[in-house]
Parts: C-alpha cells; sequence; structure tokens
C-alpha cells in the first residue's frame, strides 16, 4: 500500500512551493490520489530529493530566513516538552506500524498455508495454486527493495513532524507549519494567513479558536477569561499556544479587507534611517497589548501631536510582531515631511488609524506576480513582495523597480537578496532618467519604453497578476501600459501627495 503524504508535507520534503507540486498534478506529470501523493510517485518525479544531505527546513524555510536576514538556529528546535510530545507521537506510530506489520506477516503465512493445502489438487486448480504459493514464496524471500530512494523521504517525513507540526483550518485551503517555540499565531501570520487577532498576548480573545483534531499546548500565559464551555469545546488563544501534534482548527481568516476592522492605537518611533537624503525609512514599534491587524500592501494615517499627519502604505508586513515600517519621501513645504526629516526622534509617540485600501494579493490565484514599482512606490510592494513570499503556493515573481537615478533604488540590496536567494524570484532595478520627473507626456513616454523594454519580453506577461504603485501618472501610464499588452489582473496604488 503507497504511503501517502498531503501536498504541504510533500512539498516541503522535496524543496518546492505547494503551487509547483499542483501544476505538476494538474500538467499530468505527477499522480494524485485525492489530493494526496505517494512517497514513490514523488521520488520519481524528484529523484534528487532522497540524496540531498540537508534537514527539511534548511532546505525551504533556511532559504527564505536568508531572504529576510533571520537565523534559522534562533527558532528551529521546539521545548523539550514539545519535542518529547512530537516523538511520542511518532513512536505511537511505529507501534501501529509494527501491529500492522505483524498482522499483515500471519496473514500472509496463512495464506501460504492455504495455497499448500491446494497445491496438491489434480487439474488447474492445483497448478495455480502451486503458482501463487511459488510468487509468495519468491516475493516474501526477496524482502522490500533496498536500493528505494524514496525510504530517504520517508525519513525526512519522520524528521519534519519532530521540528514542526502541520495545521489546517478547516473549510478553506489554508495551510502551515508550526516551528520550533513559535505560537500557532505567529506561525500563521509568517507564512502570510490573515488569521483574526488583536493583541497578540493573552488578553483580548479575538484569536480564540477551536481544536477539531490535534493536540495544543499552552506556552504563552494568558489573562482573557473564557466564556463557561469554551474550554471543553476545544477552543484555545492562537496567541499563547503552539501546535503539539498536526492540527485541524475552526478559526477565523480575514478574506478580504472589508474583514479587516479600522484601529486606532498609540506607537512610539523606534528609529528613523535616511539611506538617501530624499528618503527616511521610519521604524515604529506598538504596545504589546495592542497589534495593528492589517493586511499586506494596506494604508494607514500616521498623526505627530493633534494635526501632522500623512496617509502612507505599510512597508513591512503582518508577520514582523509589533514592528510597523514606513517610507517617507522629501516633499518641499510638507509639515510632516519637514518633521520627519528634521524634528523627529526615537521615543516620540505616534498615532496610528487603520487599515485602509484594497492594494492587496489575491491570496486565492496562482498566476505568476509582477510586482512594479515607481520610485517610492516600493513601500507598499515590499510589503506585498513578503507576504508572497511566505506563500507555500507563490509561483514566480517579477519585480521591476524604476527610479530617475540609482541612489533612488534605497533598498535595491533587499531586491538582489531575494532574487539569489529564491530561483522563482526575478528583480530588475531600472533607471529611467529624468524623464520621470518631467512633464507628464514625458513621463508616458518613458513608461511605456521601460516596460517595453523589460516586460515585453515575457512569454507570461497576459497571465500575471500585476501590482503597480508609485505616483499616480506613472501608475496610470503602468496600467494602460499592461491594459494593451492583454494584462487583466491589475491593482493600483498611488502615491498619496505624488
Amino acid at each position: 500500500m503507497p504511503r501517502l503524504l498531503n501536498l504541504a508535507r510533500a512539498a516541503r520534503l522535496v524543496g518546492i512551493s505547494r503551487g509547483v507540486l499542483q501544476q505538476k498534478i494538474q500538467s499530468g506529470e505527477l499522480t494524485s490520489h485525492d489530493g494526496q501523493v505517494s512517497v514513490e510517485e514523488l521520488q520519481r518525479v524528484f529523484p534528487q530529493a532522497a540524496l540531498e544531505d540537508n534537514t527539511v527546513l534548511e532546505n525551504i524555510e533556511g532559504i527564505k530566513e536568508k531572504a529576510f536576514g533571520r537565523r534559522i538556529a534562533e527558532r528551529v528546535l521546539p521545548s523539550a516538552e514539545v519535542l518529547a510530545a512530537r516523538l511520542q507521537e511518532i513512536g505511537r506510530e511505529l507501534v501501529e506500524t509494527k501491529a500492522l506489520l505483524g498482522h499483515t506477516t500471519e496473514v500472509l503465512e496463512q495464506l501460504n498455508r492455504m495455497l499448500g493445502e491446494h497445491a496438491s489438487a489434480a487439474g488447474g486448480t492445483g497448478a495455480l495454486a502451486r503458482e501463487l504459493q511459488g510468487w509468495l514464496h519468491n516475493r516474501m524471500l526477496a524482502g522490500p527493495p533496498s536500493d528505494n530512494a524514496a525510504w530517504g523521504l520517508l525519513l525526512r517525513d519522520s524528521l519534519l513532524k519532530v521540528l514542526a507540526a502541520q495545521v489546517r483550518i478547516a473549510g478553506t485551503n489554508e495551510e502551515f507549519f508550526v516551528e520550533g517555540g513559535d505560537t500557532i499565531l505567529e506561525s500563521a501570520l509568517r507564512a502570510g494567513i490573515p488569521l483574526a487577532y488583536g493583541c497578540s498576548s493573552g488578553e483580548c480573545g479575538t484569536c480564540r479558536a477551536r481544536v477539531l483534531s490535534g493536540e495544543v499546548k499552552q506556552v504563552r500565559p494568558i489573562q482573557y477569561r473564557f466564556p463557561a464551555g469554551a474550554r471543553e469545546r476545544g477552543e484555545v488563544l492562537l496567541c499563547s499556544c503552539t501546535a503539539v501534534t498536526d492540527l485541524v482548527l475552526e478559526a477565523s481568516v480575514a478574506q478580504s479587507p472589508a474583514d479587516i476592522p479600522v484601529q486606532t492605537l498609540r506607537a512610539q518611533v523606534r528609529s528613523i534611517e535616511r539611506p538617501t537624503p530624499e528618503v527616511a525609512v521610519l521604524h515604529l514599534h506598538t504596545p504589546r497589548r495592542h497589534r495593528l491587524r492589517f493586511l499586506a500592501g494596506q494604508r494607514v494615517r500616521l498623526t505627530f501631536g493633534q494635526t501632522l499627519g500623512a496617509e502612507l502604505p505599510v512597508a513591512s508586513c503582518p508577520c514582523e510582531d509589533r514592528h510597523l515600517e514606513f517610507h517617507v519621501r522629501r516633499l518641499n513645504g510638507n509639515p510632516f515631511a519637514d518633521h520627519v526629516f528634521e524634528a523627529l526622534a526615537p521615543g516620540e509617540e505616534v498615532t496610528v488609524e487603520g487599515p485602509f485600501g484594497d492594494f492587496v494579493l489575491d491570496r486565492s490565484s496562482t498566476r505568476p506576480l509582477l510586482f512594479l514599482a515607481f520610485s517610492t512606490g516600493f513601500a507598499p510592494i515590499k510589503s506585498l513582495m513578503e507576504h508572497a513570499l511566505a506563500l507555500d503556493n507563490a509561483p514566480a515573481i517579477h519585480l521591476l523597480w524604476v527610479a530617475p537615478r540609482a541612489s533612488a533604488h534605497y533598498a535595491a540590496n533587499l531586491g538582489r537578496a531575494w532574487a539569489d536567494a529564491l530561483d522563482h524570484v526575478h528583480f530588475t532595478p531600472v533607471i529611467a532618467g529624468g524623464d520621470l520627473t518631467a512633464t507628464a507626456s514625458r513621463q508616458q513616454e518613458a513608461v511605456f519604453r521601460v516596460l517595453e523594454a523589460h516586460l515585453a519580453p515575457l512569454a507570461e506577461l497576459p497571465t500575471l497578476d500585476a501590482y503597480v504603485a508609485g505616483p499616480p501618472l506613472l501608475v496610470q501610464a503602468a496600467r494602460t501600459w499592461l491594459g494593451l499588452h492583454g494584462v487583466q489582473h491589475i491593482a493600483c496604488d498611488e502615491e498619496a501627495g505624488a
């Protein structure tokens, strides 16, 4: 009987995204069984997988961690108690497998005796019994194939079960892995899945969910008081629990920006970077009891004091705990920009209101992605990129960053890191010169010229999902060009005050 794996676990074992695996199934290259694939079939299509001498997490997550500049060693292993529970679960499976093996051996021995009883019969019945008995004897003597590379995948699957528990949200296609000492909520957000949450510190109860199957362990203190009978129904706080075994959860997942409530909170300036004289990168820290819930690509309004405010896209992704990042352009005579560049200091408080806007990823799409940023339009694109890279089904990604001068690519090293670390990511920084800041007609000509040179050769251009951000005239020109070239799925974010 073939050993079957679900697609998320199979994709992780061979080091590809779930989307790539689904494409191979749709093309007929890989055979599936009710949404699962056999270890043998997986090894046939990916013969090199079992030959790699690295761990599962180094194979995929290690690459992603390199792109984001984190050390994987900081969160690979779970706590000793969770590790022991997972090993106990594997031990239970081993006992069941041994019991099944013993039962199978007993059945085969009984079958052999029955064939022996009929082998002496005359005619066709005896001949068939002798033939079957001989075949069974030879197969039993031969034993399992010693060179079956699929055993390598089975060993790696056992390792994966120790290092990470898989979580599935009932009634959706959402799946993710809980690794190390992460909570379920942290792991979901890191995987780009927008679960409902509020404080993320065990106080508000917004992330309450019901465990339908599997085992969890509380690893963070909570102050929230569950309603009567909630715990008996299997309800837990996702911000305070980790997964001990594979889980199926009944939980609230935002399907669109309309599912995210507008929030108001007070944050604190953690640091201000000035990568160029024209751009300031603002890092905020939200309160421990009140994180901002948003979707990658959305905007918020920042206000210093009573009236000094501006609406800006969030440049960080929702997975970054209490950290919010914003890219601020220097605008002559703009009070907000003047304050950021000339007076703002770490520790100052700022009011954050939001999120707003629907410039978000279509998570149901498996089409290739085009991210097109003009100048500081890179801010919302960065947020979307980090979300897309977190998804298991991320397809090919093309990132094009167009700016008037080389210094305006103030985060080009990040784009290059993504492209270097991930085979499906392509990054192209483009210098368009002064035409980007010239008259409207010259701006459109410059945009058309750049896109013709760098996007027209893409064979998959008409099938792309395009996300465009930057000054309004440049975004509108890009939308026109993309529409003329058959791109049907275009989302745009126009810079306020541009």
